[in-house]
């Protein structure tokens, strides 16, 4: 445990912030089309045989292979770029935005670097922050965590206004309050194993209403047989409880555990985005459904009426915007039909109703865009945070 305080920085009338219209990273209205290869797009230069921009004969169905709707209605108006960061500063690549019980939004960043894992918060980034605390109109409120991790993942707020960081860089947990201060740390740092006291690659945390901390573990070795597959669960004050779960695709078995949350009847809800689904169990970790008709879930946010938003940022299936004939049908993020996108529904039933679909054009050339991370706010505003750089605000029509 630590209780170590670090740098912040509260936002006042002396420091210059960007514009309202955010603050988007170079690769934000990509898709993740490199310049130089979408100028060959559909010249068949430097590689397969491609067709022409926009001419790809394969069309997505209205409902995908896993039963993941794509032709639902979409009530919100395009996605405008969102969140006022200092002067020179850009968004990097970012999982993660949450609601707080105060109605304020955070947000976590690659300390303005692209890409996930690795140290993208190290080195020469050792001195930026990247956790962010705005209102709802974008303006930021305060940041810091500058030099505390080594490429953070996930953060989630509790019911106290406390935070909760999943560092899969760092192999460790944070649990921090709403200045910075370090209240509670897991994990070993550094040391990816399969102990009960070690992560490997933690992605999300979720906290249950009597403070029971739940952890998703194993970002790493998505559809192979490496990395950790497992839920583990600790008190409040961090004593391991227990742990479930395993490589695989039957009930109670992962594939890369992205996203947690619990609805209002205290279920835990797992995004197992390697194997296309939400996993349901009790705080147990007695399994009580899977669901596949979200499409393949980066991130869950389910609201105190048990509206659910799930992040769907990586579906594709084999084919790439530069229109390849033949590539393989196989292999990891591959759900068959399922259009990126956010979908909206019922975390009682199940039902799924709206749809807010990837601007990206499909066939997808990017591993991952759109939202990776999802909230709403109290009047159903919905935020997503990209991979690609940005985080954008979804206003209701």
């Amino acid at each position: 445990m630590s209780s170590r305080f670090v740098a912040l920085t509260v936002i006042g009338t002396g420091l210059v912030v960007q514009g309202q219209n955010g603050s988007p990273g170079p690769l934000a209205q990509s898709c993740g089309v490199p310049a130089a290869q979408a100028s060959k797009a559909g010249t068949g230069r430097g590689g397969p045989p491609t067709f022409p921009a926009g001419q790809y004969p394969v069309k997505l169905p209205s409902v995908s292979l896993l039963g993941a709707r794509n032709d639902l209605p979409n009530p919100y108006r395009p996605g405008v770029s969102w969140g006022q960061l200092p002067e020179g500063r850009k968004w990097g690549s970012t999982a993660s935005v949450s609601t707080a019980p105060d109605g304020t939004i955070w947000v976590v960043d690659r300390c303005g670097n692209s890409g996930a894992g690795g140290a993208t918060c190290g080195g020469p980034s050792a001195n930026v922050n990247p956790i962010f605390q705005f209102d709802t109109s974008g303006k930021l409120l305060k940041t810091f965590g500058a030099g505390m991790f080594v490429s953070p993942h996930k953060l989630s707020v509790d019911k106290e206004g406390n935070l909760w960081l999943a560092d899969n860089g760092g192999d460790q947990v944070f649990k921090l309050n709403r200045d910075g201060k370090i209240l509670l740390t897991l994990g070993k740092k550094g040391v990816a194993g399969t102990g009960l006291d070690e992560f490997d690659a933690p992605t999300d945390v979720a906290i249950a209403p009597n403070g029971d901390i739940f952890v998703g573990d194993g970002h790493s070795g998505g559809g192979t047989a490496t990395g950790n597959a497992r839920i583990m669960k600790f008190d409040k004050n961090g004593k391991f409880i227990m742990t479930w779960g395993k490589k695989g695709m039957g009930p109670g078995e992962f594939d890369v555990i992205h996203t947690l949350a619990f609805d209002s009847r205290g279920r835990l809800f797992a995004g197992d985005r390697q194997n296309n689904r939400i996993q349901i169990f009790d705080q147990n970790g007695k399994f009580i459904a899977q669901w596949f008709q979200f499409g393949r879930p980066s991130g869950i946010y389910i609201d105190k009426n048990d509206v659910i938003y799930v992040a769907d940022s990586e579906s594709r299936d084999g084919r790439t915007n530069t229109g390849q004939f033949a590539l393989p049908q196989t292999g990891y993020a591959y759900n068959l039909g399922a259009e990126r996108g956010i979908r909206i529904g019922s975390a009682r039933d199940g039902s799924v109703k709206y749809f807010i679909p990837d601007p990206c054009p499909y066939p997808y050339a990017s591993g991952s865009s759109m939202a990776e991370g999802v909230t709403a706010d109290s009047e159903g505003n919905v935020y997503g945070a990209d991979f690609l750089g940005d985080v954008r605000k979804y206003a209701k029509k």
